[in-house]
């Protein structure tokens, strides 16, 4: 199992292509310095295998990197968040 994790700038979404299918994470860009990142997908096929966390993980380091925060509505990167609290600096809140 080869993959990478790409960013769809278009789309708004981070995206992991594995045997053809995609596990990916959402945002909906608020402003020019907060991501509330609204939806995390992965197909039956992929799950198990740490796919969703290596995509949200992309997505976060990216968010850093740009100086962006971030609002986690989906309840898998509010639990990702919650695990890695590295990341626990990222978080905005909704209405800020």
């Amino acid at each position: 199992m080869s993959h990478t994790v790409h960013h769809e700038p278009d789309s708004h979404r981070f995206v992991a292509t594995v045997d053809g299918d995609e596990a990916y994470v959402v945002y909906e860009p608020k402003g020019l310095d907060r991501w509330v990142m609204s939806h995390t997908y992965t197909p039956t096929a992929l799950r198990g295998r740490g796919i969703a966390g290596e995509v949200v993980r992309t997505a976060l380091e990216t968010a850093r990197s740009d100086g962006r925060s971030v609002v986690p509505v989906c309840w898998y990167v509010e639990g990702f968040i919650q695990r890695h609290p590295e990341f626990q600096d990222l978080v905005a809140d909704s209405d800020s």
